[in-house]
This record gives structure tokens, C-alpha cells and sequence, in this order.
């Protein structure tokens, strides 16, 4: 079968690997936008500029939410994918926290309910210390609710 420039096509019934052709030609088209970017140096400057300032931004973020409740670490990870997609060593870091992510996850799956129970209830004592600590040196803030504020007041030291 050919096409209209002449060109021989397959209806993807091919062994020779031609099924992934036209899957392959729109992942091309996906990443053309960055191959434009890249081919103009002044462009390309400011988009990696951009992609530091967001990604770092992220990242910062994600750290500050670590102790709090909530994916503090997701956002961590965000920032650093961000990152990775246009600086080689935040690559090597997304890689490498993947790795001592799957390496924890391989760790405690195989552990009992209670021992999960455990860790989780340790990474909330942690969490708590984080806080206790961080009023200890700023105060509690304000804007929490009176409630809340009030009994975190009578807490020893603060």
C-alpha cells in the first residue's frame, strides 16, 4: 500500500516492527516542541532557566511540607522530575530516590500488618517532634483555629 507521497505503508500487521511506527512518529511529534526550544540557544536558555526557577520552587516546597501531613514527599519527587527533565544530575537523583524508594518498598512488604502499623505510627511521633520542635522555636502561629491554637499552647514549653 503506499500513500500519497509514494511512500510504502503497512497496516501494522508487519513483524518487522513497522506496528510501532505510527506510535513512534506522534511520540516525535509530542517532544518537537522541545527540539524547537533547543535548536534556538537564546530559547533554550530561558526555557532551562524556567524549568530550574519551577522545579526548585517544587522541590522547596515539597521539603517544607515533609513534616506536615500530606505528600510532602510526593512533592518532592514532583519537583525533582521536574528538574530531571532538563538537568542531567537531577536525573541521577530521581533515579537514585527511586531506587531507595522500590528498596523500602521491597523492605516492608513482606513484614506483618502490625510491624506497618508500627512504622507508620513512628513516622507520626517523628512528624510530631518536627512540629513540637518548630513551635518551640517560632511559637505556635496564629492561624489556627482558637481550639487548636489553645491546646497546643498548654503543651509543656510553649
Amino acid at each position: 500500500m503506499t500513500d500519497q507521497r509514494g511512500s510504502v505503508t503497512t497496516d501494522g500487521g508487519g513483524a518487522d516492527g513497522d506496528d510501532r511506527r505510527p506510535r513512534q512518529q506522534r511520540e516525535d511529534k509530542d517532544w518537537e516542541w522541545r527540539r524547537r526550544i533547543r535548536s534556538n540557544p537564546h530559547s533554550h536558555r530561558i526555557y532551562k532557566w524556567v524549568v530550574g526557577i519551577v522545579g526548585g520552587l517544587v522541590t522547596i516546597a515539597g521539603l517544607v511540607a515533609v513534616p506536615a501531613p500530606g505528600p510532602g514527599w510526593l512533592i518532592v519527587f514532583l519537583g525533582i522530575g521536574i528538574l530531571a527533565s532538563e538537568f542531567e544530575r537531577a536525573q541521577r537523583l530521581l533515579d537514585w530516590g527511586r531506587a531507595r524508594l522500590d528498596d523500602w518498598n521491597d523492605w516492608l512488604r513482606p513484614k506483618a500488618l502490625w510491624f506497618k502499623g508500627l512504622v507508620g505510627l513512628a513516622t507520626a511521633v517523628l512528624v510530631a517532634l518536627v512540629f513540637y520542635g518548630l513551635f518551640l522555636l517560632s511559637g505556635v502561629p496564629t492561624f489556627f483555629p482558637d481550639v487548636v491554637e489553645d491546646r497546643l499552647t498548654r503543651l509543656p514549653g510553649l
